[in-house]
């Protein structure tokens, strides 16, 4: 039985982070890229799903159970080198029933860019363990301006084409106006 493997690319500046949901051993796409395995929340598997149907503009990712000398290396990373407004590509790919990928290329279900990072640890018996969370947002994400005027339908455009250029033309501002004119209508039963 075929099963689905969510594959995670975050384009940093000077390298390219890749990570698949689950553990055990890397991951290798057809294309030689190494995946390594990272353990997402429940709300982060949520988020994703929400994302791939349309409903999210931003996608809060929670790794969990990450070391905390893997998380410092982390924050130190994000201080030196911002990484804010890196692309991050969330895509599914499709496994045979041997758990190897099929001949399809990865889908991207979700582009966007890293707008916020922050690590936060956690001490037990067991020694500290660190959740390393991202906030990534895509197009969608604020059609106002930070001073609070509204974006014109030609800055809409021009910003949908820079946090998303691989989808097409964005012509949210150019439809909502047409739903004025709109009337509706209930079934007759």
């Amino acid at each position: 039985m075929a099963s689905l493997r969510i594959l995670c690319d975050a384009v940093l500046p000077d390298r390219t982070i890749r990570v698949w949901d689950g553990s055990g051993g890397s991951f290798v796409d057809d294309d030689g890229n190494i995946y390594r395995p990272a353990q997402f929340t429940d709300d982060a598997l949520q988020q994703i799903e929400a994302a791939i149907n349309g409903e999210a503009y931003t996608l809060a990712l929670s790794l969990i159970s990450v070391s905390s000398s893997v998380a410092d290396q982390i924050w130190q990373y994000d201080e030196t080198t911002s990484i804010q407004g890196s692309p991050f590509i969330v895509k599914l790919k499709v496994l045979d029933e041997n758990e190897q990928p099929d001949d399809e290329e990865p889908i991207v279900v979700f582009t966007g860019e890293i707008d916020n990072l922050d690590v936060s640890d956690e001490a037990s018996d067991a020694g500290i363990t660190s959740q390393v969370n991202l906030e990534i947002t895509n197009r969608f994400t604020l059609r106002t301006l930070t001073s609070g005027g509204v974006l014109s339908d030609v800055d809409q455009r021009a910003r949908a084409k820079i946090l998303n250029p691989s989808a097409p033309d964005d012509r949210f501002c150019e439809r909502v106006p047409l739903m004025r004119d709109k009337t509706i209508k209930w079934p007759n039963w």
